[in-house]
């Protein structure tokens, strides 16, 4: 345990921070899975909208320093890749 009165706060801070971000990344893992299964139901309409709201999510993510850029820029390839191998298919 922090003995210093900043060493507390710091600890304080890291925590609540650390729960905020769990909460964003359990809620962008949740839409990553939804796109996924709806790219194995083929439904092209449903991963698109999907795919959207979790390239909004990830953008900010971002902004708030929960996930690194270049991360998210894999996710958000590797999801529109597949979302466009089912429309081409």
């Amino acid at each position: 345990m922090p003995n210093l009165q900043n060493a507390k706060k710091a600890l304080r801070q890291s925590i609540k921070r650390g729960q905020r971000n769990k909460i964003v990344k359990a809620e962008i893992h949740s839409l990553r899975v939804k796109v996924r299964k709806a790219l194995t139901a083929k439904n092209v309409e449903e991963a698109t909208e999907t795919a959207r709201l979790v390239g909004k999510k990830l953008d900010k993510a971002v902004q708030k320093n929960v996930y690194k850029r270049n991360t998210v820029a894999r996710y958000k390839s590797r999801i529109m890749k597949k979302i466009n191998a089912l429309k081409k298919a």
